[in-house]
């Protein structure tokens, strides 16, 4: 059974709807999801969607507060949490230059969480170290959602990805996911293989050697039934891919820039890339980008990634209905 990372805060509303078991928990890692739940998850991002479509904006979330803390730098994440709060109607305080806020200051996050949770509903977090969303969800009595933990987890940007497969492609299962870039520092792609687990897909790992994926992670997903295989070179598994996720080297994740240097353009996706490539297959980034998809490919219907973000605002926006009770 899925770990349950906290259970309903006392203090919330006994008229708030309970019929979620993510109502009032925090949202911290993929491992607290079921295939059952994702469907669940995915169920409500589509009505989501419709509403959007239908009249823009609408009142379910209206009242509530959604407090983004962000100790990153962040556009995409940061602005598709306000997107879906204010698309339910709630409001949102923004917190992106922390470098100004009292942290800098020398402030704990124990102690921000605890500040903000006075004036929130619901927090969602950025944080530079690992397992910092784990150590906020301790101290916090409203929900913490982790919007990124250092090189951990990103739960939501998970559920987005995989969101976006079924949406593009109609199904998850019975197809092969190819993983390219960086695969050691990228905690899009280690949350994505572990909700991948849940399915029958078959992964491929394509990295330069020093930015493969952590071997503990192979391990622990081995123990869970995925199939996936490594490889050095994209053209021996492109004509199979059915999604192909590319993620961009990480500068802020090397200590030796040299040896970033090394690795940064080792693969670049081009119009001649996708020669070979399936032509009903998608090709999928987190963004940003830098430079290791060409702006030609942006005009091939197989690239997805700017549809990716649209679909990421409807999960953000069933995942904050779900932990305030409104789902």
């Amino acid at each position: 059974m899925p770990p349950q990372f906290n259970t309903r805060p006392a203090h919330l509303p006994l008229g708030e709807r309970q019929n979620s078991r993510f109502y009032g928990q925090h949202i911290v890692s993929v491992k607290q999801f079921s295939r059952l739940d994702i469907e669940h998850i995915f169920t409500i991002a589509e009505e989501m969607r419709i509403m959007v479509e239908r009249v823009g904006t609408f009142d379910l979330l209206k009242g509530k507060v959604l407090a983004n803390l962000f100790y990153e730098p962040s556009t995409r994440t940061s602005s598709s949490f306000t997107a879906a709060m204010e698309r339910l109607g709630g409001s949102v305080i923004p917190i992106s230059e922390v470098k100004y806020s009292s942290v800098s200051k020398g402030e704990s996050l124990p102690d921000t969480i605890r500040t903000l949770q006075s004036y929130a509903d619901v927090i969602v977090l950025r944080h530079h170290e690992k397992g910092a969303a784990e150590i906020a969800a301790k101290y916090a009595r409203k929900p913490v959602i982790n919007a990124g933990d250092g090189p951990g987890e990103h739960p939501t940007q998970a559920l987005l990805d995989l969101f976006t497969i079924r949406e593009e492609l109609g199904r998850i299962d019975g197809l092969t996911v190819t993983m390219l870039g960086d695969l050691k520092y990228g905690r899009t792609v280690h949350s994505l293989a572990k909700l991948l687990a849940l399915f029958n897909v078959t992964v491929n790992y394509v990295s330069p050697d020093i930015l493969r994926m952590p071997a503990e992670l192979v391990d622990e997903l081995d123990g869970r039934g995925l199939s996936q295989s490594q490889f050095s070179a994209l053209e021996a598994v492109l004509p199979k891919t059915d999604v192909l996720y590319v993620t961009r080297v990480q500068k802020e994740r090397f200590d030796d820039l040299a040896l970033y240097e090394s690795v940064k353009g080792a693969f670049v996706i081009t119009p001649e890339t996708l020669k070979i490539a399936k032509q009903k297959m998608i090709v999928m980034h987190p963004l940003p980008r830098v430079g290791e998809i060409s702006m030609d490919v942006d005009d091939d219907p197989r690239a997805a990634y700017f549809r990716q973000m649209e679909y990421g605002m409807y999960v953000r926006m069933a995942l904050l209905a779900m932990v305030l009770g409104k789902a």
